[in-house]
C-alpha cells in the first residue's frame, strides 16, 4: 500500500507541471498588457517598462516559465500578486476555507439526496418514483449553475425573503449557494447509484442471499449496496473536484470570498500570478482527492487491497 501511495504521489509531479505549463501558456497568449492594467492608462512608458523588467515580463516565454517552476520547487514561491503585493500562496490559502466549506457542503447534500434516490429508483425500477426521479436528474444535469443560483435568489431572497442572497457567514447564508452548486452532483450520484445497483441486484449472489431467507433490507443495504459503492465512490471523488472548480461561478453570484471569486477578480485585473497560483492549487487538491478515493477502494473491496499487496 505504501509503495502505491508513493507511486501515485510521484505521478502528481508531471500532472502539476502540465497544468502549470498550460495555464502559463494561455495567460502568456492572452491579449492585453498586465503592466498597463496594473499601472493604469495614465502611467508613463518608463514606468510600464520598469514594471515589466521587475516582473520579468520582457523575458522569453520559456525563461519566464522556467523561473516560475524553479522558484516554486526550490523556494515554494508561486509569485506575488500584482495588485496586493502579497504572496499568492497566502492569498489562496486565506480564501480556500470558504471554497472548501462550500464544496464539502454541496457534496454532502449530493450524497444524502442522490444515494437514497438512486437506491430506491433501482429497487422500484420503472415505477412512478423512478420516472420522476430520473426526470429531475436530467433537469439537474441540464441546468447551468449560474442560472439556478439566480433563480434561487429571485425566489427565496427577493420574493419570499427567507434566505440571504449573499455572504457565507451563517448557516442560512450557506443554503442557497450549496444547493445551487450541488444540483448537478445530485443528478450524477443518483444516476450512477441507480445504474450500479441495477447491475448488482441481478447478480447470482443476491439471488442466493434471498434464497437463504435474508430479509430484503439486509440484501439491499448490506449485500447489494456494499458492492455497488465502488463506481459511486469514484464519481463522488471526481464530483468533489469538479465542485471545487465549479465554485467559481457560485462564489461570484453569491459574493462568497473564496478561491473562485479571487480568481475571477484576478482575471479581470490581469493579475497573472494569482490566476496561475489559484489554478495550480485547485489541481493539487483535485489530485489529492483522487488519491484518497483510490485508497478508499481498498476498504470497500478486499480484492483491490489484495492487488496493492
Amino acid at each position: 500500500m505504501l509503495r502505491y501511495i508513493v507511486r501515485r504521489v510521484l505521478f502528481l509531479i508531471p500532472v502539476l507541471l502540465g497544468v502549470a505549463f498550460c495555464v502559463f501558456t494561455l495567460l502568456y497568449l492572452t491579449p492585453g498588457d498586465p503592466a498597463r492594467m496594473v499601472l493604469g492608462d495614465l502611467a508613463t512608458e518608463d514606468a510600464v517598462q520598469e514594471f515589466r523588467n521587475r516582473e520579468g515580463l520582457n523575458d522569453p516565454f520559456l525563461v519566464q516559465f522556467g523561473n516560475y517552476v524553479w522558484k516554486a520547487v526550490t523556494k515554494g514561491d508561486i509569485g506575488r500578486s500584482y495588485i496586493t503585493k502579497r504572496s499568492v500562496a497566502q492569498e489562496v490559502l486565506a480564501a480556500f476555507p470558504a471554497t472548501l466549506k462550500l464544496s464539502a457542503l454541496a457534496m454532502l447534500i449530493a450524497i444524502l439526496v442522490g444515494l437514497p434516490c438512486g437506491i430506491l429508483s433501482a429497487i422500484k425500477q420503472y415505477s412512478l418514483f423512478d420516472t420522476v426521479t430520473m426526470i429531475f436528474a436530467m433537469i439537474g444535469l441540464s441546468m447551468p449553475v449560474f442560472w439556478l443560483g439566480l433563480l434561487l435568489i429571485l425566489l427565496f431572497s427577493v420574493h419570499l425573503r427567507w434566505l440571504p442572497s449573499s455572504g457565507f457567514g451563517t448557516f442560512k447564508a450557506m443554503i442557497l449557494p450549496a444547493v445551487s452548486l450541488s444540483a448537478q452532483a445530485i443528478s450524477m450520484v443518483t444516476r450512477m447509484t441507480r445504474s450500479s445497483m441495477l447491475e448488482v441486484i441481478r447478480a447470482d449472489y443476491i439471488r442466493t442471499a434471498r434464497a437463504k431467507g435474508q430479509r430484503e433490507s439486509v440484501v439491499i443495504w448490506v449485500h447489494a449496496l456494499h458492492n455497488a459503492l465502488i463506481p459511486v465512490v469514484t464519481l463522488c471523488g471526481l464530483q468533489f473536484g469538479h465542485l471545487l472548480a465549479g465554485a467559481i461561478l457560485t462564489e461570484s453570484i453569491f459574493a462568497i470570498p473564496g478561491v473562485g471569486r479571487l480568481m475571477v477578480s484576478s482575471i479581470m485585473q490581469r493579475d497573472y500570478p494569482m490566476v496561475q497560483g489559484g489554478v495550480l492549487f485547485i489541481a493539487i487538491v483535485f489530485s489529492i482527492v483522487n488519491l484518497l478515493v483510490d485508497l478508499v477502494y481498498a476498504y470497500i473491496d478486499p480484492r483491490i487491497k489484495a492487488q496493492y499487496k
